[in-house]
């Protein structure tokens, strides 16, 4: 679908001033918000990725200059968030990527911390947390990860069944088999009886002959393990990674989930905004009113980049395809580069004499 231009959005001209346009989104934001009654939530966001582009005056000259492209095609969200369903963040780029076994899944809305196994429906192990860190260009093109765990895994002895192998498993004399026992509570409204998890054999309704001489009746022992994961392209810091069943064992269970919560170490030269890399580039008056040829630094190696005479401190050049892969398709962002013009602190006789010079002559230039 295509964005709506911000200015439109927000129902301002171009040349609106900084003060115009908060006023514009405020009363636009309380037109629509969600919470009041005829409200729109899809109309608010649009307002607020506008927003937050236009009141940025860095993001506003690039939007003016090269469209969405020129901020990597959305704003932030309203609260300090990012206001798309399927995300979250404070203040980053964050996403829930769910691995399943560990090639590429769907991308996932929301972040469950803790396990999600109750007593209703199967048992299932702990979930897992950790995290990674990764260097810039690892996050951009991204990265096959090796990470060591110590978890508790199926027992090697018994197979995470409980019992001694060469027994097996009998009916629990304390629930006869039901799983349940009925405990009587004493309420304001006098007894109650309650259904309870078996406490001898955990609502499985039987109990081994002999338990595991390993184990002890766990099912599970602690393990080394070495866990192989592959971070796509393009993952940005705050991300989560799940991968579906890698976390802890739970006897008559499933594992757990791992959660690898992803951390990207600043560049020393690049910054990024979504799918968009920024850097600068420094260049001499005489460059800048000349015009020169440099080579950029980007994630893709040095290129080549011409600067036209008359060029401007702060003047934006993009280099289309050298940004940050999209998550969802196979297209780059584009790498924007700002231009610095330095102006010498010292010059000699000579130089100043020739400045002089120029500044003599300029009104002999422009006159023409």
């Amino acid at each position: 679908m295509t964005k709506r231009d911000y200015y439109e959005v927000l129902g301002v001209g171009k040349n609106a001033s900084d003060d115009e346009i908060k006023k514009a989104f405020r009363k636009a934001a309380v037109q629509h918000h969600p919470d009041k009654e005829g409200g729109d939530e899809a109309k608010f966001k649009e307002i607020n990725e506008a927003y937050e582009v236009l009141k940025d005056k860095q993001k506003r000259q690039r939007y003016d200059q090269f469209g969405h492209a020129g901020v990597g095609g959305s704003g932030g969200g309203y609260g300090g968030a990012n206001p798309f369903e399927g995300f979250q963040g404070n203040g980053s780029q964050s996403f829930n990527f769910d691995f399943g076994d560990g090639g590429l899944g769907d991308l996932f809305g929301s972040f469950f911390g803790g396990g999600r196994g109750n007593n209703q429906g199967p048992r299932r192990g702990r979930d897992v947390e950790t995290q990674i860190s990764l260097v810039f260009e690892e996050a951009v093109f991204g990265v096959e990860k090796t990470i060591d765990l110590t978890l508790d895994d199926e027992c090697s002895h018994c197979k995470g069944s409980t019992v001694e192998p060469g027994y097996n498993m009998k009916t629990c004399d304390t629930c006869k088999g039901a799983g349940q026992q009925m405990r009587v509570m004493n309420t304001i409204f006098g007894p109650m009886q309650q259904a309870v998890t078996c406490e001898t054999c955990r609502g499985r309704g039987k109990v081994p002959e002999k338990v595991c001489s390993v184990c002890r009746g766990k099912g599970t022992e602690r393990k080394k393990q070495e866990i192989t994961l592959k971070v796509p392209a393009g993952v940005d810091d705050g991300a989560t990674i799940r991968l579906r069943e890698r976390g802890e064992a739970i006897a008559d269970g499933t594992k757990g989930d791992l959660y690898v919560h992803i951390r990207v170490k600043p560049h020393k030269k690049f910054t990024r905004e979504g799918t968009i890399i920024l850097s600068e580039e420094h260049i001499s008056m005489i460059d800048a009113a000349l015009g020169t040829e440099i080579d950029v630094e980007t994630v893709d190696g040095e290129i080549r980049m011409k600067i036209p005479a008359g060029t401007q401190s702060g003047t934006d050049f993009k280099l289309s395809g050298h940004g940050v892969p999209h998550l969802k398709n196979d297209s780059r962002g584009a790498h924007i580069v700002s231009i610095i013009v330095d102006i010498p602190t010292k010059l000699s006789k000579k130089q100043r004499e020739l400045l002089e010079e120029f500044d003599a002559s300029k009104s002999t230039l422009f006159n023409h």
